[in-house]
């Protein structure tokens, strides 16, 4: 990767690249960059200014760096703390420690912005404007505003100057996955995929208009359903860098005394928030991907407001119905075939060992959704043990399963500080009926016909084309044929050195036995030499297999 887009811009580059190498070094997780050829920072391996004690624990110390490291590295730790298939349970629960809250920016910095991306002073557009903020995080921060039609508003303004320095923050983070790729402790890991998956996503959250199309596509999924609301957007004051939405206003789930207020019983709050995340999931494939207290709000008739729609997640009908198959599983205590769901989800490593793994689930099963009383059932600790096993067995998740376990464990939290009774395995049990209608409902079977139909369709329209030109080549006598064989080198020269070396000594042994001059001391040379050199051969080639 070229770093050098400027002078000033390289100068300031290779400071970060030293700040950031310096912090790894100083929490003691920059080992592996002794291995690489990084030259250029390797100095600031050394040193042992600043240095942990030695209690600190190695995810402690990961968390450290990233919160030292600042906004990116944060959002990247957040991230990597849905992923404990990748980084380890342990990991991922300190990673979820990460706050990325900062400072509010002054209200002229603010101010500044709303009239640069809309136009015109916040004085001519609002009736009234808080200049002081109702909170920041580390992208942007809010306040409160009354349009002129009396309307109550937010208003989420970006930092300046935070994409900037998020870019640069990007482009060193792909440079150190790159050579983390090349260091075989931290390749099992996939870094430079997991760092392209955060950048894509990162850079769609520095976009507003995005959270602005968010709520809206939210808003039309959920248009007859009462018991849910998404703050409505004023899209003619929003941009990239300025969202501007409907204030709600009602009780947090926190507040036991306003929600007692509201009149409605807290186990069918519960049951409503649970049910709203499966409509997101199984019926849309598109779902808040940040379900945690704060962005629930209770209005008053018991209508459930969402807020903060900035993280979505979406999942293909294909991985849908994968989870839909792996909850009947779970439902029907079915561990074999949870297990052969599982492997057929995830991406297995070459020595996967599946009866050992299908055994691991099969006894999973009995534990969690067997034997265990379900009033102490817990759906969290259920899920984070089955990504343990997966993990422990070196099986990837795709990016969108990992992250909507992450949504159901923390939906389950934010359930049972609604109503401390529910249980949401109950609760996905009785969806499942749901799930089959959807299944297998004539709209969802015409639609997958229309897909089958059009591939179809563009198979038969490319077809004759690819066998007209096959044929003309095979005719003018251009055909051929390449074959890949991936990862089977080693084994072809293996077995090319074998036949040479078996050939040698055949060869040597008969100009031996015919004593093929020039013979010295009753000793052919040729066929000494030979037989002493296939021998040696023989021997070399054994010692790598045995190695290896």
């Amino acid at each position: 990767m070229n770093l050098l887009h400027s002078p000033p811009q390289h100068l300031r580059s290779v400071r970060r690249i030293g700040e950031v190498v310096g912090v790894l070094a100083k929490h003691r997780l920059a080992e592996w960059l002794s291995q690489t050829e990084f030259d250029s920072q390797k100095s600031h391996l050394t040193g042992g200014e600043g240095e942990l004690p030695a209690k600190q624990s190695h995810a402690t110390r990961i968390r450290l760096a990233v919160t030292e490291l600042g906004t990116t590295y944060i959002k990247f730790g957040q991230m990597l703390s849905t992923r404990p298939d990748l980084v380890g349970q342990e990991v991922a629960d300190e990673l979820a420690k990460l706050q990325d809250g900062v400072p509010p920016d002054e209200p002229e910095v603010a101010l500044a912005t709303i009239a640069t991306e809309l136009g015109r002073p916040a004085n001519e557009i609002f009736a009234e404007f808080n200049s002081i903020p109702i909170g920041s995080a580390s992208i942007g921060q809010v306040h409160g505003a009354r349009l002129p039609d009396g309307r109550e508003v937010v208003v989420k303004v970006q930092h300046p100057g935070i994409e900037s320095r998020i870019r640069g923050d990007l482009e060193i983070l792909e440079r150190l996955a790159g050579l983390a790729e090349k260091s075989a402790e931290l390749k099992r890991y996939q870094p430079v995929a997991v760092v392209q998956e955060f950048h894509r996503s990162l850079l769609r959250e520095l976009d507003f208009s995005r959270e602005e199309r968010n709520l809206q596509q939210f808003a039309a999924n959920f248009a007859t359903d009462p018991t849910v609301h998404f703050p409505q957007v004023i899209s003619e004051l929003c941009t990239s860098r300025v969202l501007t939405m409907e204030l709600i206003a009602g009780a947090s789930p926190h507040d036991a005394e306003r929600l007692d207020q509201i009149g409605i019983a807290r186990e069918e709050l519960a049951r409503r928030a649970v049910t709203i995340w499966m409509d997101m999931v199984f019926r849309d494939g598109f779902f808040h991907a940040d379900p945690h207290p704060g962005n629930l709000i209770v209005l008053p008739g018991g209508a459930i407001g969402i807020v903060d729609c900035g993280m979505v997640g979406r999942i293909d009908e294909s991985s849908r119905e994968t989870i839909e198959d792996l909850l009947v599983a779970i439902a029907n205590h079915d561990g074999a075939h949870l297990a052969h769901l599982i492997m057929d989800l995830c991406s297995a490593p070459p020595d996967f060992d599946e009866a050992a793994f299908s055994s691991d689930v099969a006894d999973y099963v009995a534990f969690y959704y067997g034997s265990q009383p379900i009033d102490r059932f817990q759906l969290g600790g259920a899920l984070n043990e089955m990504v343990r096993i997966i993990s422990r067995y070196q099986l990837i998740l795709p990016s969108s399963v990992s992250s909507l376990v992450k949504v159901f464990a923390m939906l389950e939290g934010t359930a049972r500080l609604l109503g401390p009774t529910v249980n949401i395995l109950d609760l996905i049990k009785s969806y499942q009926p749901k799930i089959l209608r959807r299944r297998l409902s004539l709209r969802t079977q015409w639609q997958k016909w229309r897909r089958a139909l059009g591939e179809w369709r563009h198979l038969g329209e490319v077809l004759p084309r690819g066998l007209d030109e096959v044929f003309k080549r095979i005719q003018s006598g251009t055909f051929d044929i390449h074959l890949e064989h991936r990862r089977l080198e080693p084994s072809v020269n293996r077995l090319v050195m074998g036949l040479v070396t078996s050939a040698l000594f055949l060869g040597s042994a008969v100009l031996w036995g015919n004593r093929v001059p020039p013979v010295v001391g009753g000793y052919p040379v040729v066929g000494v030499l030979g037989c002493a050199l296939s021998v040696a051969l023989g021997l070399r080639l054994l010692t790598k297999i045995w190695r290896e």
